[in-house]
């Protein structure tokens, strides 16, 4: 498991601007490399702004998206339209303005969907989504995301898994319900730390000074029980790109890079 690097930006339009191109030049490289590339996205106001900079940029166009595979690193369990569904939010800032293949856009289900109105049921499903993506070299029921991108919470949750929450404690399941979150809305679907942890990059996205507390104690070694960020883990790079507020707390024995 890889180690954290940071990167600290100037302020939140930076960041995301930044990121969108970092983004661009990964999946050219991967699709380069190997023909397509594999992105778990995330919702959460940084995590769309990165996608709103990225349908802006007269780069976009590099990343051949019909060879691009999209997945969700959790959901809100609202209904399809509701403006709250992180799906919605992604084709409104990105998806719905590039040539993506319909098919290889592997979104959780919506609580007036196929399923209805059980995310229990929903979790499973989109587990075996997974599951059926999995390659023999993943060694296991999920796909290894060439790249995973995450939010944070102040108190310390990433995708819906909260601390102290049973979803923090889930060891064999990728895919997970989640109910009673502490924040709107309180049903969602999530995917695991050890199915975030089968990713080959993750990026931790945040900013602003209520994320510095959290942001501090995940690059100081804190448990992921009582602070699931700290559990967000990639196979071959961790990154936190995090802006100057968000940064605020860390100690002043560890500067990261300033981009």
């Amino acid at each position: 498991m890889s180690e954290p690097e940071v990167v600290v930006y100037a302020n939140p339009d930076l960041l995301a601007a930044a990121v969108a191109a970092r983004l661009v030049t990964r999946l050219v490289d991967l699709q380069a490399a190997k023909g397509s590339a594999s992105l778990a996205l995330t919702g959460g106001s940084t995590g769309i702004a990165v996608l709103e900079q990225l349908h802006q940029s007269p780069a976009r166009d590099a990343v051949d998206w019909s060879r691009l595979d999209l997945y969700w690193g959790d959901e809100r369990f609202v209904p399809a339209d509701d403006d709250e569904r992180n799906e919605k939010q992604a084709r409104e800032a990105l998806l719905d303005h590039v040539p993506i293949d319909p098919k290889r856009v592997h979104a959780m289900a919506a609580s007036d969907g196929e399923f209805g109105d059980d995310p229990d049921t929903a979790a499973e499903a989109y587990a075996r989504v997974l599951a059926a993506h999995a390659l023999p070299e993943n060694h296991g029921t999920v796909p290894g995301f060439d790249i995973t991108l995450l939010g944070l919470g102040g108190e310390g949750h990433t995708a819906s898994v909260f601390p102290e929450s049973p979803a923090v404690y889930e060891t064999e399941r990728s895919v997970v319900a989640v109910r009673n979150c502490p924040k709107p809305p309180p049903t969602r679907i999530s995917l695991t730390l050890p199915a975030i942890r089968r990713s080959h990059d993750v990026w931790l996205l945040t900013t602003g000074e209520a994320k510095a507390d959290a942001v501090a104690l995940a690059l100081s070694g804190a448990g992921e029980v009582q602070l699931p960020v700290a559990g967000a883990r990639g196979q071959r790079r961790t990154l936190w790109l995090i802006d100057r507020a968000a940064a605020g707390k860390l100690s002043h024995l560890y500067q990261p890079p300033t981009a």
